[in-house]
């Protein structure tokens, strides 16, 4: 028998344990050579481990369980082919050639409108979501895997789904190590920072009429839907070049000032909070920052983020928006000095020349560490920001038609 051990790989630096956050393999199966076999959380990220030959596999250790860093967690047994031993409850299905046509006619009606997938199905019970709340996307309206993902990446509410009133019972779950270290991490923001957050409102008038007219033509030249968050990036990358402490970081008793912004984009994944960064964002154009946040959007949803993916980050951006939030005050995120809140856009009533008239308004914040950062020049920064949002062209320094320049057309 030839037998191999797959130990925990290292997530990182630091890193000394993780936990095993659920097996996608079965004991005793037989895997693939480089099949998914196991997810493990770590304090900062998500990872799989896969299989290095094919076999059949003998875990070692149950979900929820935390491991240490080069622990064996599974043996691969590659003597075994083709299918794994034992497996007595598996039956072998005979060929019915006379009853093919019934048997796709019933497969196809399996999948009707509104039917998850298999593995649809268990991540919907895993996580106590009703059918009623998906939308399939898959043929004839079938739910997919990616449909569940993206419903928890922005935030469904299980609580919902269940029933409330009448019990006295509790229940008790396990910290993730990333919830660990999240709370960790924001208890010694507040600890050990002097933060405090400036706010302002932004017109997005200008950008609304951008988008309307552009979208269509931006979309077929680049691929990729123009959103909000690109032209906050952009905007704050040309404040950050104005005001370089807000692009700072204290390391001792000394200031780092960066010479590039590498921007964090905070995004809700199915496990936690994840920061994913988009390097040098100041050189890129709306549409590569399109594209980028898409990208670590999906990897997000998948929890495919690396460690890499998140580490540094010089300035965050989190919208809270997307939730519904009118205003908050956010949280730095450390080393970083500085973290700009966006907010829902609402439609309110404000003073244009002398005139009341109804603009789509934004409440905006940004949250700083005034250890380094002045009040003029949080103040400042944010204002900037404010105008180059409310009038797209200030973000460009000459060229041709301002609009198409910023879009990259």
């Amino acid at each position: 028998m030839a037998t191999i051990q797959m130990k925990v790989p290292s997530p990182g630096e630091s890193i000394t344990e993780v936990v095993i956050a659920r097996w996608l393999k079965k004991d005793g199966e037989y895997v693939e050579k480089d099949d998914e076999i196991a997810e493990v959380d770590s304090d900062k990220a998500t990872l799989t481990i896969n299989a290095e030959e094919s076999g059949a596999i003998k875990l070692l250790a149950a979900e929820g369980d935390t491991v240490k860093v080069g622990q064996v967690v599974f043996t691969i047994d590659t003597s075994v082919k083709g299918e794994s031993k034992p497996k007595p409850e598996v039956k072998k299905i005979e060929a019915k050639v006379e009853t093919k046509k019934e048997a796709v006619k019933e497969t196809a009606s399996s999948y009707a409108s509104g039917t998850p997938s298999p593995a649809a199905k268990k991540l919907m019970d895993e996580n106590k979501i009703p059918t009623a709340k998906l939308n399939g996307s898959g043929k004839d309206g079938r739910i997919t895997k990616g449909d569940v993902l993206h419903t928890l990446a922005n935030g469904f509410d299980s609580s919902s789904a269940t029933s409330w009133g009448g019990s006295r019972d509790t229940e008790r779950t396990k910290m993730s190590p990333l919830r660990k270290k999240l709370a960790q991490r924001l208890v010694s923001v507040k600890n050990e920072t002097a933060m405090l957050t400036t706010f302002n409102e932004v017109d997005m008038s200008a950008i609304y009429a951008l988008r309307a007219k552009y979208k269509e033509k931006f979309k077929e030249a680049h691929g990729s839907n123009l959103g909000f968050m690109s032209f906050f990036t952009k905007a704050v990358t040309e404040a950050l070049n104005l005001y370089p402490a807000v692009n700072a970081m204290i390391d001792g008793e000394e200031i780092v000032y960066h010479k590039y912004a590498d921007i964090g984009i905070a995004v809700s994944a199915p496990k936690g909070l994840v920061v994913p960064v988009i390097r040098n964002a100041e050189q890129m154009s709306l549409a590569e920052i399109e594209i980028a946040i898409k990208t670590l959007a999906i990897k997000a949803r998948d929890n495919k983020i690396t460690l890499e993916d998140m580490s540094g980050g010089t300035f965050t951006i989190t919208n809270g928006g997307v939730f519904g939030s009118m205003m908050s005050t956010p949280i730095i995120n450390p080393p970083q000095s500085a973290i700009l809140g966006m907010h829902n856009v609402v439609e309110r009533p404000v003073a244009v020349d002398g005139k009341v008239e109804i603009r789509p308004m934004m409440y905006v914040a940004l949250s700083y560490d005034h250890r380094i950062i002045d009040g003029r020049e949080s103040v400042g920064f944010l204002v900037k920001v404010k105008e180059m949002l409310e009038n797209p062209t200030k973000m460009l320094f000459g060229g041709k038609d301002p609009n198409e320049v910023v879009l990259g057309l």
